[in-house]
């Protein structure tokens, strides 16, 4: 086998080395090339979306999420880089163009001033015109803090739920459903390593620090060649370098958490260079103050909302004076829900690497690598005394290889991953189900892109090999937009989907905290539908399309289909009765709908309103039914208004509205008795405390009332300096009080609701 492989890989590292030989060679005949970042001046941020010209010509482009442009074909010479982006003054540095020559560039934005020149179209939508993004939404922190935000603290998670074809089914304990994806066929990633349970048990926040987000990906599907490991959607997360100008930071303090941020440069070198950090933490408060605050909503007056969690954060981040960047990253997430009326839950998320940017001189190449450990871990101790633990911890070696030119680009690489996890369960019946396993993934993959004035194509290959269970899984991918119009422009995309991480929640569970994972199964597993299952991957295929329409220059409607297949899925057989029968077995299902959203903005006004229209269903072999989070219908409506000379005051509203969840009916209940004297067990004259339900024969034949809820927030700012204000929020959650149910609970006939109206008041301040 090794044999095998080296061979393999010799003509295809001489076959990429001559192809990028001869490509460098005919684009820089008779031309140069520049590249460089693009910054705001007092920060040191990076500016994406920025328009990079040479003055006078066609040449051009916008910069990209870290603030990283390249402009290729550049007539020998004289010229002049031109950089202007909204709310900057523009920027114009004189260079010399050489024959065959790549030089560095690093151009920093100045905010305020008059505008040198109006951009009447905005670079996204520029960008919009020469990418596919296919179901890929770009979120800023901008856009996060425009929400309404719970407690006063805006959060991923809160805006997450407000994008088209996402569904969240509770305020506690509640997951995000993306596309008929369930959480496990969703990778969120932060900094490129995999975070298997990024969200709080108090279903508001998720355990990312918003001040330091430089910018999330949502590729609800369709997602082309770079990613993997998920057969349904992506979540990319990435944060900023710490402030490389001066010591800052923020203090805030809420009803429900208190925060705290620290930021600046530790060492300017002489060449350029700098050396900055950033390190955050936040800890819930919500377990205490809810107590005599939030009475009303928790468990009782003594438990309150019986939900606590800590997260730290910290980055060291080296920018040389070429523009390479080596980052060095840690975190630590803990999460707890304590009830001892049900039970006590714990996890954590850990880990930490290096990731960088390299931008070799004398190449027109660049090269990201990421080495990192991510783990995760669970247990849980309920009432009933059967307790559970899961872990699993991934190492992670990943190298991508960029081409750029003005009109196309390469991108290819390689992913190793190390996966181990140990898991403990016993299910209702007795039955242990335990998994020591390490298994290792291996992949490959190479994305082309190239755009024209009317059409952009994406093809991609990845190709995954999942050593534990000896299996290959070759992925096609294709990403395709026409430019039907200068405003109007069709997209689609198709590809072929695997993962090998199940999980040990039940889709059929509607609160779910225990969320523990394990890989494929080493052992084989029961045939399905009277068919052998040959093979133990969970796999999918996406094809999608939709339109994009600009309606003038403030608004853009957006309208996209999906049909996911899930050709097969590997769960957990928890209804497992004999020790013979298979710890797993297989379903099959399929998500399709239909997306709309609508953008709208001005000077002072955000609009943002979706409708998704959405069926989720699966089939077990016997049946086939909706899932618990078939949301037929869902809508989001978003709006901002800022106000003052210096846009110190801003009012938003959210208001969500879904139809009913699916759940399955009660038919009767029975005295229980678990038989625990075997034989010698008086079943004749017991009388056992258990009760038993018998279900419907339907799976989630029934449906529960429609789910709506309002939130508002206002924040006025404080100026106490050019670096020094105070921000103050005050919000309220479900303003109308809406009783939104959250589950039922048969055995004690009780209905649960979520979280009631909560007001709050928040204040920051930031230096």
């Amino acid at each position: 086998m090794l044999a095998t492989r080296t061979i393999f890989l010799v003509p295809t590292k001489l076959v990429f080395a001559l192809f990028f030989v001869f490509v460098s060679l005919s684009i820089f005949a008779q031309t140069g090339a520049i590249r460089g970042h693009v910054y705001d001046i007092k920060t040191g941020e990076a500016i994406i979306f920025s328009n990079v010209v040479i003055d006078g010509t066609t040449i051009g482009t916008n910069t990209d999420d870290n603030g990283f442009f390249t402009l290729t074909d550049i007539p020998v010479g004289e010229q002049v880089l031109k950089v202007s982006y909204i709310g900057y003054e523009d920027q114009l540095t004189n260079v010399t163009i050489k024959e065959q020559s790549i030089n560095y560039y690093k151009v920093e934005l100045s905010s305020g001033g008059i505008q040198l020149g109006v951009v009447d179209i905005s670079a996204e939508r520029q960008q919009a015109k020469t990418e596919v993004r296919i179901s890929k939404i770009q979120v800023t922190k901008k856009q996060i803090k425009a929400l309404p935000s719970t407690g006063g603290d805006a959060d991923i998670l809160q805006y997450l739920q407000v994008l088209p074809g996402i569904i969240s089914t509770g305020d506690q304990g509640g997951q995000l459903y993306i596309r008929g994806g369930s959480p496990v066929q969703n990778k969120i990633l932060l900094d490129g390593l995999t975070i298997y349970n990024p969200f709080h048990s108090i279903g508001f926040y998720s355990t990312f620090e918003t001040e330091i987000i430089r910018n999330v990906d949502v590729l609800t599907g369709g997602f082309n060649a770079e990613h993997g490991g998920r057969i349904s959607a992506v979540v990319d997360i990435n944060t900023r370098e710490g402030n490389n100008k001066h010591i800052g930071g923020q203090l805030s303090v809420s009803p429900f958490m208190t925060k705290a941020l620290l930021e600046g440069p530790i060492i300017k070198s002489k060449d350029g260079g700098n050396l900055s950090f950033i390190l955050t933490g936040k800890k819930s408060i919500i377990e205490n103050t809810s107590k005599s605050l939030y009475s009303y909503a928790g468990v009782n007056d003594t438990i309150g909302l019986p939900f606590g969690f800590t997260d730290t954060y910290g980055k060291l981040s080296y920018v040389t004076s070429n523009g390479s960047k080596f980052n060095f990253f840690g975190f630590n997430f803990d999460d707890n829900y304590s009830n001892p009326l049900v039970s006590q839950i714990d996890w954590n998320n850990q880990g930490g690497g290096l990731y960088f940017n390299l931008l070799p001189n004398a190449s027109a190449l660049t090269l990201n690598g990421l080495v990192g450990l991510s783990t995760y871990s669970i247990a849980i101790d309920e009432a009933s005394g059967t307790p559970r633990s899961s872990l699993i911890k991934e190492y992670n070696l990943g190298l991508d290889f960029n081409y750029l030119t003005n009109e196309s680009s390469v991108k290819y690489g390689i992913d190793l991953k190390s996966i181990r996890t140990e898991f403990d369960f016993t299910n209702p019946f007795g039955l242990r189900i335990e998994q020591f396993q390490n298994t290792t993934q291996i992949s490959g993959f190479l994305k082309y892109r190239k755009a024209w004035e009317n059409l952009v194509i994406e093809p991609g290959f990845r190709l995954q090999y999942y050593a534990s269970l000896g299996e290959f899984s070759p992925e096609p991918r294709l990403g395709l937009k026409w430019n039907i119009s200068d405003k109007t422009r069709f997209k689609m995309g198709a590809g072929i989907y695997s993962q090998n991480i199940i999980s040990a929640s039940n889709e059929r569970d509607v609160v779910n905290l225990f969320n523990g994972f394990l890989t494929g199964p080493d052992s084989q597993f029961n045939d399905f539908n009277g068919e052998p299952v040959d093979s133990k991957l969970q796999t999918a295929r996406h094809l999608l399309a939709g339109v994009e329409q600009d309606l003038g220059k403030h608004l853009q409607i957006n309208v996209e289909g999906y049909f996911k297949d899930f050709t097969q899925l590997v769960v957990i057989n928890r209804n497992k009765t004999l020790a013979s029968q298979s710890d797993y077995t297989t379903e099959e299902g399929q998500a399709y709908g239909v997306d709309f959203s609508a953008k709208y903005e001005r000077a002072n006004w955000y609009l943002w309103a979706t409708y998704s229209m959405g069926f989720v269903n699966r089939f077990d072999g016997e049946q086939e039914y909706p899932t618990l989070f078939d949301r037929r219908h869902n809508v989001n409506f978003l709006a901002t208004y800022t106000m003052g000379e210096r846009k110190d005051l801003m009012f938003s509203l959210r208001w969500n509205m879904g139809s009913g969840f699916p759940f399955t009916k009660t038919q009767a209940f029975y005295n229980y008795n678990p038989f625990l004297e075997g034989t010698a067990t008086e079943y004749e004259t017991d009388n056992p405390d258990n009760v038993g339900i018998i279900y419907s024969d339907e799976r989630n034949g029934g449906r529960l009332p429609y789910y709506h809820r309002l939130d508002a927030s206002v924040q006025k700012t404080f100026y106490l300096g050019d670096r020094a204000n105070v921000e103050v929020v005050a919000s309220v959650t479900n303003v109308y009080d809406r009783p939104n149910i959250f589950y039922f609970d048969r055995v004690e006939f009780d209905r649960v609701d979520q979280l009631p109206i909560m007001p709050s008041l928040a204040v920051r301040f930031n230096f």
